[in-house]
């Protein structure tokens, strides 16, 4: 091929290895993107409605799960019509639109657990200036900017991977990788390259510094105050597990694009493959939801009590 403009589909080929058991993936994948977008909404909704919700650390939740029905509706649709058919081929444009909408999902989820550890930070070691510190309207702008950031980053990403000239047309994946795309470019990619470490320090280090500087100041000023660590220990438990379920994915979906893994049998790499996907968005809503009292009470006022009254006639 003598430049990109020639390529106008790619091939999707770990579908291939999906198999016999494609209607038990659909199955799982279908339920789950089903309480994905129904415990999302739910938990967005109420969080706007109560007032009493309206606080600095819920309106980080309402970001985290819009971002996760944006993430997840960008690939599962897709990925569902996938699994039942026999043809694996995805337009370059629309391959680009995906490419765009996960890196993005990747980047706003780990910026905003980010800006969250430094929320719980200020929470504990300054609680009591924490409102006139963490203000709604400071919310908003960290918010603001990690959308931001986040979509001019991967704008920069695909315009420098869009210039590229392709020999081939096959990634050996579920969904369009913008690092599979650059490897199949027979043109020179250094440009794509360095950006790409750029990027990569923007979206990963920088975020991951800010969390491990917020928690090893909790850590320090736990150790001298068994209040504190009670407090800690309350707030910063269903952040640290939200974390840790996204790192995870997230690291495994690093290590499986830049190595070939043949050590893990296809299946569960293509299941691990996904997994920061699903299960992040799949478990927030109930780490936040219905493990925090505050938000289990308020979706009784919202939703259970008036529902109840309905039915009674009242």
């Amino acid at each position: 091929m003598e430049n990109s403009s020639h390529v106008t589909f790619f091939i999707l080929a770990a579908y291939e290895e999906i198999g016999h058991i494609k209607y038990l993936y659909f199955s799982i994948i279908m339920v789950l993107y089903i309480s994905i977008i129904t415990a999302n909404s739910l938990l967005i909704i109420v969080i706007l409605v109560d007032r009493k919700l309206h606080e600095p650390m819920y309106f980080f939740v309402c970001n985290l799960s819009v971002n996760e029905l944006y993430g997840s509706t960008a690939l599962i649709p897709l990925l569902l019509v996938f699994i039942l058919s026999d043809v694996h081929e995805i337009q370059r444009e629309y391959c680009i639109v995906q490419i765009f909408c996960l890196y993005t999902y990747g980047s706003i989820e780990f910026c905003s657990l980010a800006v969250m550890a430094y929320d719980r930070y200020v929470s504990i070691c300054y609680s009591l200036e924490y409102h006139r510190i963490i203000t709604m309207a400071k919310v908003c702008l960290y918010i603001f900017c990690v959308w931001i950031v986040s979509i001019f980053k991967f704008i920069i990403t695909l315009s420098l991977s869009a210039r590229l000239q392709l020999c081939g047309n096959v990634m050996n994946k579920v969904y369009c990788d913008n690092y599979l795309l650059v490897k199949l470019a027979c043109s020179d990619t250094t440009l794509n390259n360095i950006y790409g470490l750029v990027s990569m320090f923007v979206s990963v280090a920088l975020p991951f510094v800010l969390i491990l500087y917020s928690y090893a100041k909790i850590l320090k000023i736990c150790l001298t105050s068994s209040r504190v660590r009670a407090k800690a220990l309350n707030t910063c438990t269903p952040h640290l597990f939200s974390l840790a379920n996204f790192s995870f994915g997230c690291f495994f979906e690093i290590l499986s694009s830049r190595f070939d893994m043949v050590n893990i049998p296809s299946p569960a790499r293509q299941i691990l493959s996904v997994y920061f996907f699903l299960l992040p968005p799949f478990l927030n809503p109930i780490i936040y939801g219905v493990k925090t009292e505050k938000v289990r009470e308020a979706f009784k006022r919202t939703a259970i009590e008036p529902l109840i009254a309905l039915v009674n006639g009242k």
